[in-house]
């Protein structure tokens, strides 16, 4: 069924239960029913026109034209789910208002539901239809004045984002992945309710389990925690919540039912300089030297994984790197007789954000590739931020993979391919990993396989980051945060030192007494859920335009102490502050810049990734803060007069925009690198999902 066509039938439908409910006499359900239905009408009809604008263009923006894909088209489908979810409920709705069996207050708090999601997207495709005004043709970056990129993103925050993340969840995406989300999205808010008042691990993932059935009956409510949790909690709590897989009783579960491999072992590599010869001039070396970037000299660790015991795997030489990981790093199984070594060799890097997860927890499907390809894998553990932030990642991977071209041997591989493997943030590491090995002019690897990387890091506006606004796994104000941990413009976590003076079993004395009481309390609220879906939703206002957030019983447990508001605030930083702080205490931090030596055709030895003294003045002043009048007039004049989108509950926060050259530079964000650094990778293959864009 093609747009207009959808949108015509969803307009007669609501039409004719407006009249039929507006018959059915003053009642409260018969007023929020009619009320529902007039905003489903004036949504759909204002919606219309702006996504047939969207979708003429979009094809202008595709790869080619065997890839119909880019960001405006993914929020048109987007669009299109919501527009036919309501045509189906609405004709659901049709069909059954007059049985004795129709569920009035369930069907009202769906429809609702979407109406609001409706709403939301109607905004969003205003704003992209702004981004095409005012960018440059054919560009689906905006690039311009950063104060209208500051305004453009101030705007775009505060939005309201909770309808996304209650009933809503994963609409877009096909049915058999929205359990999935679901489940994520309930151990989340069961994660963030818990989170700084039991500081193990273990006891906040049993509170978890515990006391969140009640986001598992209230949709709303989790909507309304979701979209709390991802605007007030910084970096850390994120890097708690993805370490959960880092948890020994989970990581043995997923290991008992993983691929059964003879080598699993986890090698560390001592931070000593070797030397690699150069590509064009084998006589000529270079020095690869170990990371150094923020804490000094280290070694780094790696997981070597092989599903065949090959040669030089049980070498003396490679046994001097292996460090004890407890019983797992025994290899089960072991045959005397060896395989001989692969042609081939993996060397992974690892998702998380840049601030979560080893290759520990992505060793279960490793395993299964080991299996598959018949090549060993060698998986790098980075240094996460916000403790070691840029350019420390990039120096151990690079360090990594070098070590690994010079001692394939070991590894049991001849090295005749060499291939980097990562996904979301070590895609980004293994395109910075290519880049540097060009520009020390060493061993370039034989292809690159990405899933999902980032390769642009830098705060701009895209119709892609439109989309962020709903994304059930990494919403922008994440992205953010993790990003700017990754800039070093994060401070690392003070816990309370009365909480470090506990000691192990003063934790678990304490996590055991919070259980009982979370469960107490669990089983309450609980409880006054139902007597909520019950009883006081049937009282809520009809479709308010600005409704604030519903509050938990444990609101609390996310409360955060805060200081005093100003332009310095940590916890405050959304995309456009993903650079450095321009103030005093980051003027220590390493800076990158794509330096003159690295694209000079001189020694590879005087490749440098610090910023000289003379390009520290490139970090420009924040700009003062404007009225919010006038801040808004250039964005806010996409909506057309009378419409307004939902706001957050917490309302605007302006901030000011950071010019930090790091974010700029190609060893952080690859998509900006020149040509001339781009032709110098290998073949790439990118893994990404079909309605994803730019």
């Amino acid at each position: 069924m093609d747009l207009r066509t959808m949108t015509q039938s969803l307009v007669t439908l609501a039409e004719d239960n407006m009249a039929f409910f507006s018959s059915q006499g003053p009642g409260e359900m018969a007023r929020r029913l009619t009320g529902v239905f007039v905003g489903i009408r004036e949504q759909a009809l204002g919606l219309e026109p702006a996504l047939g604008r969207l979708l003429s263009v979009a094809h202008l923006f595709d790869l080619d034209t065997e890839t119909p894909a880019n960001g405006y088209r993914s929020l048109v489908h987007t669009a299109r789910c919501c527009l036919a979810h309501l045509l189906h409920k609405s004709r659901y709705v049709a069909s059954n208002r007059r049985s004795i069996f129709f569920r009035t207050s369930h069907n009202l708090a769906e429809l609702e539901a979407y109406l609001a999601a409706l709403t939301q997207l109607r905004a969003l495709a205003y704003y992209a239809q702004h981004l095409l005004t005012t960018n440059q043709p054919g560009r689906l970056f905006f690039e311009g004045d950063e104060r209208v990129i500051a305004d453009f993103l101030q705007e775009y925050v505060t939005l309201h984002k909770g309808c996304f993340y209650g009933r809503c969840l994963g609409f877009q995406f096909t049915p058999a992945i929205r359990p999935f989300l679901q489940t994520i999205s309930i151990g989340l808010v069961s994660f963030g309710e818990h989170y700084k008042r039991n500081e193990t691990g273990i006891g906040v993932t049993a509170s978890s389990l515990f006391t969140g059935g009640r986001f598992a009956i209230d949709p709303e409510l989790r909507g309304a925690e979701f979209e709390r949790i991802i605007q007030n909690l910084d970096v850390h709590f994120w890097k708690a919540f993805w370490n959960i897989t880092e948890i020994q009783v989970l990581s043995s579960l997923a290991n008992m039912a993983s691929t059964t491999v003879r080598v699993s072992r986890l090698l560390s590599l001592p931070p000593v300089a070797f030397e690699m010869p150069l590509t064009s001039d084998p006589e000529l070396t270079v020095t690869i030297s170990p990371p150094l970037a923020h804490t000094g000299p280290g070694p780094v660790l790696v997981r070597l994984i092989s599903y065949d015991l090959r040669e030089g795997q049980n070498s003396k030489e490679l046994s001097s790197f292996v460090t004890s990981e407890g019983p797992r790093s025994l290899e089960l199984r072991l045959r005397p007789q060896q395989a001989p070594r692969s042609r081939a060799l993996v060397v992974h890097i690892h998702g998380g954000g840049f601030v979560a997860q080893t290759s520990k927890s992505h060793e279960p499907y490793l395993k299964s590739w080991a299996q598959e390809l018949g090549v060993p894998i060698l998986s790098i553990d980075y240094s996460l931020a916000p403790e070691a932030p840029f350019p420390r990642a990039l120096e151990e991977c690079f360090y990594a993979y070098c070590w690994a071209v010079k001692h394939c041997a070991l590894l049991g591989s001849t090295g005749e391919r060499i291939c980097l493997a990562g996904d979301s943030a070590g895609g980004n590491l293994c395109f910075t990993v290519s880049l540097r090995a060009a520009a020390y002019g060493v061993r370039v690897p034989d292809g690159i396989m990405a899933a999902y990387p980032a390769t642009m890091l830098q705060s701009t506006a895209s119709p892609s980051r439109l989309l962020s606004l709903m994304d059930p796994l990494l919403p922008l104000s994440v992205l953010s945060k993790c990003v700017s941990a990754y800039a070093g413009a994060e401070t690392e976590d003070h816990s309370d030192s009365d909480q470090k003076a506990l000691g192990v079993m003063g934790l678990v004395q304490r996590d055991t007494a919070l259980l009982l009481r979370d469960l107490r309390l669990g089983a309450s609220s609980w409880l006054n859920s139902f007597l909520e879906l019950g009883g006081q939703k049937s009282h809520l206002k009809s479709v308010p335009k600005t409704e604030p957030m519903r509050r938990s019983v444990s609101e609390a447990a996310l409360t955060q102490p805060e200081g005093p508001l100003g332009t310095n605030s940590l916890k405050s930083l959304k995309l456009h502050d993903l650079g450095l702080r321009n103030s005093s205490d980051t003027t220590d931090t390493p800076e990158l810049s794509l330096s003159a030596e690295i694209l000079s055709s001189s020694a590879p030895s005087t490749v440098n990734f610090l910023l000289g003294s003379e390009d520290e003045s490139e970090v420009s002043e924040a700009p003062e803060e404007l009225n919010s009048k006038d801040r808004l007039r250039g964005v806010g004049s996409a909506f057309p007069e009378g419409f307004h989108p939902r706001r957050c509950s917490q309302g605007a926060m302006w901030m000011p925009l950071y010019s930090a050259p790091i974010v700029k530079n190609p060893f952080m964000s690859p998509l900006l690198a020149p040509d001339s650094m781009l032709q110098t990778l290998p073949p790439v293959h990118i893994v990404g999902s079909p309605t994803s864009g730019s």
